[in-house]
């Protein structure tokens, strides 16, 4: 895991999700975001990617997603085109295949955040310019490479560190599951029944914890998964797409609310994560969420630096 990767071997690549990076290269993508938060707090500025081009395609909306590659890209001499369904043909029918075909011959990268992960496959088998996954239904990459951003820079190194996520089996949970084994995290996951994480990522986290040196539990008692751990995370109890199940599901996890007491089994120096948005009062409680052990805003933050770290890897000039 101490192997420095040459950043050169990131280029043209595409980011559809954590289980195609070793854990070498994970490591390599958080020590570069860390130095460009770094020189940015510093006042420095790099025009790497200047002349290059985005295409963010939206078939989700957004708050972080949008904000933070529009002006990560700006911050690195670039541009971004902003393309929801209204505005390109595949909402009225054209091909993923042929939507990645057309795009390749204008832009210098594709960003897309849409419901099903065979889209993004489909679009990155098709694209000859990297393809960015900004989140599926499956998983959330991006998202899960700031949140071990944001954990190496509170808590230090990431080897032996114990993360609890409570709640909804989804997306999140996933990216954090494979994202953790492969950096030597233990991640301790905690769903009511019904809602576990799906099987093959399972299977998937399980085989690359041999190779990262961290390790995957499951505890449907949430008690049993917040023993100990340096951070409890946990995400919406219904994610977008699901607000019809909204009122079955706060049934099924009202058990699986992060409270001051079910926070207090952490250790005493644990900080809580939320991916947002967050609701108070349903999956997570004011006082945890507000409190001064919350890092959320900081996770937030590192959207920008961590996409920025993808961005500059898989696209540079040089």
């Amino acid at each position: 895991m101490n192997d420095r990767v040459d950043r050169a071997h990131f280029r043209g690549r595409h980011f559809l999700a954590l289980a195609d990076y070793t854990p070498p290269e994970l490591v390599e993508l958080i020590t570069w975001a860390i130095e460009l938060k770094q020189q940015r707090a510093l006042g420095h500025t790099a025009q790497s990617l200047a002349g290059k081009t985005l295409a963010m395609i939206f078939e989700k909306s957004s708050t972080r997603t949008r904000v933070s590659f529009e002006v990560g890209m700006a911050q690195l001499g670039g541009r971004a085109l902003f393309l929801s369904r209204d505005d390109i043909q595949i909402g009225r029918g054209e091909t993923v295949a042929d939507t990645a075909r057309t795009l390749s011959r204008y832009v210098d990268g594709i960003m897309i955040r849409t419901f099903a992960q065979k889209t993004v496959v489909e679009l990155a088998r098709n694209a000859s310019v990297p393809v960015i996954n900004g989140l599926t239904d499956l998983s959330h990459p991006c998202q899960a490479l700031a949140d071990y951003m944001t954990i190496a820079e509170s808590k230090g190194a990431l080897q032996g560190r114990k993360l609890a996520y409570v709640g909804d089996g989804n997306n999140m949970a996933h990216s954090l599951m494979i994202g953790g084994v492969k950096l030597g995290v233990h991640v301790a996951v905690s769903t009511p029944p019904g809602y576990e994480p799906a099987s093959e990522v399972v299977h998937i986290a399980l085989d690359a914890a041999r190779n990262g040196g961290g390790h995957y539990t499951y505890h449907e008692d949430p008690r049993d998964a917040v023993r100990g751990a340096d951070v409890v995370y946990t995400d919406v109890w219904a994610s977008m797409g699901m607000e019809a199940e909204q009122h079955v599901r706060e049934r099924a996890f009202e058990s699986y609310r992060v409270d001051a007491q079910l926070f207090g089994l952490a250790r005493p120096d644990a900080s809580f994560m939320h991916c947002l948005p967050a609701h108070r009062g349903e999956e997570v409680t004011a006082d945890v969420f507000d409190g001064a052990r919350s890092i959320v805003f900081d996770q937030a933050e590192n959207r920008l630096h961590a996409q920025k770290a993808i961005l500059l890897a898989l696209m540079s000039h040089a």
